[in-house]
């Protein structure tokens, strides 16, 4: 065990904000991972790996990310570097610059992020785990519902407990943050996107203002009253036709997946930065009363425009799972590793002129299946009720006691743990 004053060493080499994956952690984290993997291979997608680093400009074009929320790493003549705080941005320069015209692309990943914490929040985790798609060159209703249920099969086939689909219009919303005057906007838009009730009747609106303020806060919940609320507001064409856009996506993801819930429909589901044109929708999941933002995504029609060499522009939908909020959700989860993996082996040369023949033995255990586990034993011990005691409390399966000519197998009491 470490001293206090070895522990207080070992704090001066931990990075604030960072985050060590222990064995279990790692192993949890995987079966995530592998759940969400397995099912976009079923829908067609094809996994893209791209830069940790990118430049900055790269990172905060379209207004995606705040500059301030980049950490930042000066790259010489290259100007500056950023660790990518999301993929999106990422991914689209690499689809336009390295993959053609040829669409439509379907992409996932699964990579680390980096969001730089505020002074406030000195030691607030800043890596973090993602796995998400993109779908790019295709618009249109049917790709954002592919999306949307392709989303909900990750969260269906990982047996996620208790969380709900919640859907917006970053366009309606934007179409609707317009009737008001542009020094209000800004404000308006935050209080939406924080449901902050208070601070909006604050604002010194007119009482029209107000009022319609106050209503784009309760356009939320079943859709059907939603859209009724909706169709009362003197709406230009171009939103009128997005209202007939959002029925019909609620339509066709009923008729897809007749069993899940309704979602909710949220027209305060707004983003406190330009970035979605189109659809957006979160998964919200709800554990021992607190809420966990499990995912989500939306379509944005203007970002790869600003990395095409012709600024040529093609559409793009897409969303990222949070892993560790779904490793946290699934912890009730029976199939969730809660145990590191336990040797199926443990081969012990009983004395040292055996040693070599353990080796060959090992290796050839390991040889039968890549799946198989198997462990020297390193101790100068030729203690075998003691070898024993050790096997079985890391519930090791099977001992091969080896000599110079001879091996003798073993298998111990049935007490692993997966």
């Amino acid at each position: 065990m470490l001293g206090t004053s070895n522990r207080n060493a070992a704090a001066n080499f931990y990075v604030p904000g960072a985050r060590d994956l222990l064995p279990l952690d790692v192993a949890q984290k995987r079966w995530v991972e592998k759940g969400i993997q397995s099912v976009f291979h079923r829908w067609g997608y094809h996994r893209i790996i791209t830069s940790t680093l990118e430049r900055l400009e790269t990172l905060i074009a379209g207004g995606a990310v705040d500059r301030e929320t980049v950490i930042q790493i000066p790259g010489g003549e290259g100007g500056t570097l950023g660790l990518r705080p999301e993929l999106t941005a990422s991914i689209a320069r690499a689809a336009v610059a390295r993959m053609g015209d040829l669409y439509p692309q379907r992409l996932y990943y699964n990579a680390n992020v980096f969001r730089r914490a505020d002074l406030e929040h000195h030691g607030r985790q800043q890596e973090f785990y993602q796995a998400g798609i993109e779908l790019l060159g295709v618009g249109g209703i049917v790709a954002d519902v592919e999306a949307i249920l392709l989303m909900m099969d990750c969260l269906k086939s990982l047996g996620v407990p208790n969380w709900r689909l919640i859907l917006g219009e970053a366009g309606l919303s934007q179409a609707l943050l317009a009737q008001f005057p542009i020094e209000f906007r800004t404000q308006i838009r935050h209080c939406l996107a924080h449901l902050d009730r208070v601070t909006l009747e604050r604002l010194p609106l007119t009482p029209a203002h107000q009022d319609l303020a106050l209503s784009l806060l309760d356009l939320r919940g079943n859709p059907t009253l939603v859209l009724a609320k909706l169709a009362r507001l003197e709406l230009d064409p171009a939103s009128q036709a997005t209202i007939a856009h959002l029925q019909t996506l609620i339509e066709l993801l009923a008729s897809a997946n007749p069993n899940a819930d309704e979602p909710i429909l949220d027209l305060s589901l707004i983003q406190t930065f330009d970035y979605y044109t189109g659809i957006v929708f979160e998964a919200v999941g709800i554990d021992e009363d607190r809420t966990y933002i499990l995912g989500k995504g939306g379509r944005y029609d203007r970002l790869l425009a600003l990395y095409h060499p012709q600024g040529q522009n093609f559409p793009g939908v897409g969303f990222a799972l949070n892993i560790e909020d779904l490793q946290q959700i699934l912890q009730t989860s029976p199939a969730m590793p809660h145990f590191t993996a336990k040797p199926d082996w443990l081969v012990v040369a009983i004395d040292p002129t055996a040693v070599a023949a353990a080796l060959i033995h090992a290796n050839l255990l390991r040889s039968k299946s890549e799946s198989l586990r198997v462990e020297m034993y390193l101790t100068a011990d030729s203690d075998r009720d003691n070898i024993r005691q050790i096997a079985t409390e890391r519930k090791v399966a099977n001992i091969a006691w080896v000599s110079e000519r001879d091996v003798t197998s073993e298998a111990l009491s049935p007490q692993r743990c997966s």
